[in-house]
């Protein structure tokens, strides 16, 4: 029968049995235990490798080549009579990392008509600043799109406004294929930070035209629409599957 295991990239593995939880209980006479790898290669201790006496596997310091089908063929006998029995275990072995993520925005601007060039230089002039309000963090700001539409206020006919969507991400993770090990690229903190300074501008943007005395300018910001989620993401060559791997669903 086969099991899965999940090892989490540059870490060891749990300890892997050549035995059911039936056997490890029973006294086994003369027993001997082999692992195979992946490729089919007889396993045997290494730097990267540790087998007990008991046939027990650790992975080290584990990698993305390293996943694969493990077989462990045990060879044994319950009495000194009787002829010997053999047990095959497999066991899927997957490399795993924790997800990475990134925020989502969405916001809506009074626009001017929807063809007119001031949108564009707006578009780009409002990129500059959020980008550079989140450089110091070493996170980036990412136009997804931008939406001009017509609509229908009910009190004020119809209406240009712009939508915009941007995510911000780290820079550090978000532009290696690999994940990052080292303590510095936990980004969590620096993207909280980043979401705040977000806020605050959309906030600030609001009470400037709420107490402003003078006539709005052609493009501002709708206060109340700002938005934002969190949207896990997985480096290149990794996924999440729960319904594959639901003892790991929110693994990469």
């Amino acid at each position: 029968f086969s099991v899965k295991v999940y090892v989490k990239l540059n870490e060891n593995s749990p300890r892997i049995l050549c035995v059911t939880n039936r056997l490890r209980n029973s006294e086994l006479i003369d027993p001997v235990s082999q692992w195979r790898g992946p490729s089919g290669n007889i396993l045997s201790e290494n730097s990267s490798v540790k087998i007990s006496p008991t046939g027990t596997l650790v992975l080290r310091h584990f990698t993305a080549d390293q996943s694969g089908v493990y077989t462990c063929s045990l060879i044994y006998k319950l009495t000194a009579e009787e002829p010997a029995k053999k047990l095959v275990m497999k066991y899927f072995i997957y490399a795993y990392s924790d997800p990475n993520y990134y925020y989502e925005f969405t916001v809506q601007y009074h626009a001017t008509p929807c063809n007119s060039i001031y949108n564009i230089s707006f578009e780009k002039t409002l990129l500059q600043l959020l980008s550079k309000l989140v450089a110091e963090l070493s996170c980036e700001v990412t136009l997804i799109k931008s939406e001009c539409h017509h609509v229908k206020m009910q009190r004020a006919g119809l209406q240009n406004e712009i939508f915009f969507t941007f995510s911000v991400a780290s820079l550090d993770q978000g532009k290696s294929n690999t994940p990052c090990q080292q303590s510095t690229c936990d980004t969590s903190e620096r993207l909280s930070k980043a979401r705040i300074l977000i806020e605050n501008f959309f906030k600030h943007q609001a009470e400037i035209t709420r107490k402003s005395s003078d006539p709005l300018p052609e493009i501002y910001y709708i206060e109340g629409t700002l938005q934002m989620v969190w949207i896990d993401r997985c480096y290149p060559g990794y996924g999440m599957n729960p319904v594959s791997h639901p003892d790991c669903p929110d693994c990469c």
